[in-house]
């Protein structure tokens, strides 16, 4: 047991096997059932529905619960309540990423040391175009998985990006709501 505690991939293999789980789980009826169930508590529905929100998995039913709950409230208020819901799910993801994903990548990018991708990433433009290329991801209906870790590519503070992420999210669930609205 304890070779497997000290093993040197262990988050990302645990990554790996969550999202195996949750790709065959997704699509389940009880999953269906469940996202159905938490969009009856309305904003705290929606606080819910926002951490669901975020990952590649479960964002098309957290997409249609939040499409009925503007509908019924405030589109405003839930894009908010939502948005929160968001940046908390955000903050899992890119917590697991950032102690123990990235950690565990590090040696493999290290060993990228003087290729061409190296002078690529010490370009002055770099440093400023993953972090802007992570918030557009992070803001559009696309899962955040790939912004989170374009953004743990910068060096975001937490509290920065708990920010950042929710000002995003609840901007693009704003326009997701409100398109469903008028529609």
């Amino acid at each position: 047991m304890e070779k497997i505690i000290q093993w040197k991939y262990r988050n990302t293999t645990l990554l790996v096997i969550s999202l195996g789980v949750l790709f065959f789980m997704a699509d389940t009826h009880i999953v269906h059932a469940l996202i159905a169930y938490i969009g009856t508590y309305g904003y705290v529905g929606a606080v819910m529905s926002g951490v669901f929100f975020v990952s590649t998995f479960t964002v098309v039913p957290a997409a249609v619960v939040l499409f009925h709950l503007a509908q019924e409230f405030d589109p405003l208020l839930v894009a908010l309540c939502a948005g929160i819901g968001a940046s908390i799910g955000d903050m899992l993801i890119f917590r697991f990423l950032k102690d123990g994903v990235f950690e565990e990548i590090r040696p493999l990018v290290d060993g990228l040391k003087g290729s061409y991708i190296e002078a690529l990433f010490r370009t002055p433009y770099f440093s400023w175009i993953i972090p802007v290329v992570g918030a557009l991801i992070i803001m559009s209906p696309f899962p955040d998985e790939i912004g989170i870790g374009l953004m743990g590519l910068s060096h975001i503070k937490p509290w920065q990006f708990v920010l950042l992420t929710f000002t995003l999210n609840a901007l693009g669930i704003f326009l997701i709501v409100s398109l469903a609205v008028t529609l």
